[in-house]
């Protein structure tokens, strides 16, 4: 059975550094739930928390409907997997996931027993008389999750876990940890600065800055409906237009910058005369044919390539910006056409008003 998991307005302080400020947040029982953010924003903190290898200055932590305090990690109903995996090289890979239950005093035979269920489980069925130090990263890190299922946690805590592997290797790892995770129904907390992993993998995602919770909500939201302009910045990639609103309607407004006027979406309802930022994806950013702004299409721009990041199926385009500005940057499949882009021709862009976000300036 799974648990789930609710933090009740938890701070946790390190003299006078507040390293999680106020943090309330319930992930479901069954749940694959992320904590995404940079370095430093209290994401780890919180797990460690979570598993009772610290205890909050203020606020409490359920599990379960259950308060933790008082409860050491061996007294949770949870296993926390760790960046470095911390297997035993000298023993096998099926007495590495038997340790826990061999310091519960389980039998000998039943140890075997479950280990080589679970390696069944993480798709190792043959590996159980290997030793660690034969094993690729990516076993390892499937060895890791086995000796975590072992004690039959409800609540599987996973800091950072596949950051020490090479590209291909991590993101096969997303998959099989997601599938583990569908498999086994158990509810799974993951630590994460790669975006990437966290909306490829999570039902939900909280993105933190500074201890705090700037937003949490399904992958596609974060992506999409961003609540902040950090989460934005974060969260993908984006043009970032500064400028100021003249006009709203209609759920728009009308944004003065100093690349020119242009018309987005206004969900936080901000008044006229406001500092703001405009957040263009550089996927919504297309080549028009049109010579200027029409009403169908107000928000256009002339400009020349700088320069093409060829990545095979696609490229990113980056477009000159007058007086030395940071570069546009639009994201292009990869049709044949890219070589005409090169050069000093100017030629148009554009974006729809939906594909352009408003959102204060604070915090960009």
């Amino acid at each position: 059975m799974s648990r789930d998991v609710s933090l009740d307005r938890v701070t946790m302080r390190f003299a006078s550094y507040v390293a999680v400020n106020n943090v309330s947040l319930d992930i479901k029982a069954g749940e694959f739930f992320s904590f995404l953010g940079p370095s430093g924003c209290g994401k780890t903190t919180i797990l460690r928390m979570i598993s009772g290898f610290m205890n909050p200055t203020e606020g409490r932590i359920l599990i379960g409907g259950e308060d933790m305090k008082g409860n050491g990690p061996n007294k949770r109903p949870t296993a926390l997997i760790f960046q470095n995996l911390a297997l035993f090289p000298m023993m096998s890979v099926a007495d590495n996931i038997a340790f826990g239950l061999e310091m519960r005093g389980v039998d000998k035979a039943v140890r075997r027993r479950r280990a080589e269920e679970l390696l069944e489980l993480v798709a190792l069925p043959d590996a159980a008389d290997k030793r660690v130090d034969e094993l690729s990263g990516g076993m390892k890190q499937r060895v890791a999750i086995a000796r975590a299922l072992a004690v039959e946690p409800q609540v599987m805590l996973l800091d950072e876990p596949l950051s020490a592997l090479d590209l291909k290797l991590r993101q096969h790892m997303r998959a099989e940890l997601r599938a583990i995770q569908r498999r086994t129904g158990l509810t799974f907390i993951y630590i994460t600065h790669d975006q990437g992993e966290a909306l490829t993998m999570s039902d939900r995602v909280g993105v933190m800055s500074r201890g705090q919770l700037e937003q949490v909500g399904p992958p596609s939201e974060i992506y999409n409906e961003p609540a902040t302009a950090f989460v934005a910045g974060f969260v993908g990639e984006n043009n970032v237009f500064t400028g100021r609103i003249t006009e709203v309607a209609g759920g728009q407004a009308v944004v003065e910058t100093g690349a020119g006027r242009f018309v987005g979406r206004n969900p936080r309802g901000i008044r006229v005369g406001t500092q703001v930022v405009m957040l263009v994806r550089p996927e919504r950013l297309k080549p028009l044919t049109v010579a200027g702004p029409t009403p169908e299409n107000p928000n256009v721009l002339s400009r020349s390539v700088d320069h093409i990041d060829f990545e095979g199926a696609f490229a990113n385009v980056h477009l000159k910006q007058p007086d030395g500005a940071k570069p546009l940057s639009m994201h292009i499949s990869n049709d044949g056409s890219l070589t005409d882009l090169v050069g000093d021709r100017i030629f148009t862009v554009g974006f729809a008003p939906q594909d352009a976000l408003v959102l204060a300036a604070n915090g960009a």
